[in-house]
C-alpha cells in the first residue's frame, strides 16, 4: 500500500529540495589555517621583502635604500663564500643522502615487509636536529670523542672532524645525512608501492636479476618521486642550521659558514635587519631557480605507469 506522500507524487515530477550553501562552514574550518598561513608566512615573506630595500636596525625604524642592499650583496665575499659553503654541503648531503635512501627503500621493499623495520628506519629522525648535533659533537671531539678514541687505539691520528676547514661541511653533511635518510627511505618506499608486481614478476620470467630490474624496473618507474623528493631534500638543505650552529658556529674561518648562518649572523649579531632580509631574498631567489629547473628537468609531474 502506497503511503499518501508517496501517491501525491506525480510522475516525472521531482520534488524540490530546500538546498543551504556550505559555504560558511567551509569559511569556518578554513579559517585557523588561512590566519595562520598570513600572518606565520604571507605577511613576514611580504615585510622581509620590504625590509630587504631599507636600512633597519632595532634601534631605528627602517628606512628606505632602493638596491642598496643588493649591491652590497654582490661584492660581499663572505656571501659568495657562505653560498660556496652552502653549495659544498648540499652536493654531499643530497648524494649521499639520496643514494643510501633509494637503497634502503628498494631492499624494504624486495627483503621485507616488516612494520619494525620501517620503524626502526625513521628513529633517526625522530631526535631533534639539536640533539643530533649535540651527541655528534660530543663523539667526534678531537681530545674526547668516543670515535677519534678508536682511531687513536687503533694506530692512527686524531682526525679535527669540526675544527679542520676541509672535514667540518662533510661532517656536517653526513650527520644530518645519519638522521634524515630514513624519512628520505620511506618517501621512496611509498613510491615503490606504486609500481605493480607484475613487472617484476615479467622480468622474473625474462631470466633478469635483481640488479637489472632495480634499474631496468625500479628506477626509471621511480622517477617522479625521485624528483620529488630531490626538490623536498634540496630545499631543506640549502636551510642547513641548526647543526652548524650548536657545533660549529660557522666555524673554522668561515668554512661552515652557511647562508642561513651567514643571515643569522647579520640579523641577530650584527643587527643589520635590512641586509640580513636582503640576504633571504636572495635565498629564496636561488630556491625557485633551482626547483623550477628541477621540476622541469626531471619531469616531475609527469610519469611512465600508462
Amino acid at each position: 500500500m502506497m503511503s499518501t506522500t508517496a501517491s501525491k507524487v506525480r510522475p516525472g515530477h521531482r520534488p524540490h529540495l530546500t538546498s543551504t550553501s556550505d559555504l560558511p562552514l567551509a569559511l569556518v574550518f578554513i579559517a585557523p589555517a588561512a590566519v595562520g598561513l598570513i600572518v606565520f608566512l604571507i605577511r613576514p615573506l611580504i615585510m622581509g621583502i620590504y625590509y630587504s630595500f631599507t636600512n633597519f636596525n632595532v634601534l631605528t625604524p627602517p628606512h628606505w635604500a632602493g638596491l642598496k642592499n643588493y649591491a652590497e650583496l654582490f661584492a660581499d665575499d663572505r656571501f659568495w663564500n657562505s653560498l660556496s659553503v652552502t653549495v659544498e654541503y648540499v652536493i654531499i648531503n643530497i648524494g649521499a643522502q639520496t643514494i643510501l635512501a633509494v637503497l634502503i627503500a628498494a631492499l624494504m621493499h624486495r627483503l621485507t615487509k616488516s612494520t619494525w623495520v620501517r620503524s626502526f628506519v625513521l628513529t633517526p629522525y625522530l631526535v631533534s636536529n639539536v640533539v643530533t648535533a649535540l651527541v655528534f659533537l660530543w663523539m667526534l671531539d678531537t681530545q674526547l670523542g668516543i670515535v677519534n678514541h678508536v682511531i687513536t687505539s687503533l694506530g692512527g691520528s686524531a682526525v679535527g672532524f669540526w675544527t679542520t676547514e676541509s672535514t667540518v661541511i662533510p661532517t656536517v653533511a653526513l650527520v644530518n645525512v645519519w638522521r634524515n635518510m630514513g624519512y628520505t627511505a620511506l618517501l621512496i618506499f611509498a613510491g615503490l608501492q606504486g609500481i605493480p608486481e607484475n613487472l617484476y614478476e615479467a622480468g622474473r620470467t625474462d631470466g633478469a636479476t635483481e640488479s637489472q630490474m632495480f634499474f631496468r624496473i625500479t628506477l626509471p618507474l621511480l622517477r617522479p618521486i625521485l624528483a620529488l623528493v630531490l626538490i623536498m631534500t634540496i630545499i631543506g638543505s640549502f636551510q642547513v642550521f641548526d647543526t652548524v650552529a650548536v657545533a660549529t658556529s660557522g666555524g673554522p674561518a668561515d668554512a661552515s659558514n652557511v647562508l642561513q648562518m651567514y643571515i643569522y649572523q647579520k640579523a641577530f649579531g650584527e643587527f643589520d635587519f635590512g641586509y640580513a632580509s636582503a640576504l633571504s631574498v636572495a635565498l629564496m631567489i636561488i630556491l625557485v631557480i633551482i626547483t623550477a629547473i628541477q621540476y622541469k628537468v626531471t619531469r616531475a609531474g609527469e610519469t611512465d605507469l600508462d
